[in-house]
């Protein structure tokens, strides 16, 4: 059973002119400090509560690691959630998938999660031999956008993390 860490944090201070080379420095050092997914150093940067790892698993994406700004346990709901049903089947699909407020998304009309999970915001996550692996992604029940250059370093930080990931 996954569960969610750590107390909540205050966000980072990103401006818009982001040092990418720095902050994915940071994110380096703390993967090696913390490791696996350093997820907490990821959630801090931006206003959703949740931060997490899904494997793509068949026809299910599994949550592998999750960060909860609130610290409590994750929900069943978002443990193992069907392909068909989850915002991650758009990331795989087009190579990478952001809503601040579902709601009023029409890409997402008649979806299970539209007007449920408000903020989603995520890119696809390869494995240590560069196949396909699952999704990294930033989501919310309250609608939040990313500061500017955010979704950019999610692709980068994505890419740090095969070597931090179970192997297959």
């Amino acid at each position: 059973m996954s569960r969610a860490a750590g107390p909540q944090q205050q966000l980072h201070n990103v401006s818009t002119d982001i040092d990418m080379t720095e902050h994915i420095g940071d994110y380096r050092a703390c993967l090696q400090a913390r490791g696996p997914a350093g997820l907490d150093y990821l959630n801090g940067r931006v206003p959703h509560r949740y931060t997490a790892i899904y494997e793509l698993a068949g026809g299910t994406l599994r949550n592998l690691y999750l960060y909860d700004k609130r610290g409590e346990v994750v929900p069943e709901f978002l443990q193992a959630v069907p392909f068909q049903d989850s915002f991650c089947q758009f990331v795989l699909r087009d190579g990478v998938f952001a809503t601040s407020h579902s709601g009023g998304d029409q890409r997402l009309d008649g979806h299970k999660y539209q007007g449920v999970m408000m903020a989603y915001h995520g890119v696809p996550l390869l494995d240590n031999r560069g196949e396909l692996f699952g999704t990294l992604c930033h989501f919310d029940v309250v609608s939040h956008g990313l500061p500017e250059g955010e979704l950019d370093f999610m692709q980068r930080a994505a890419r740090e993390l095969p070597r931090y990931l179970p192997r297959r």
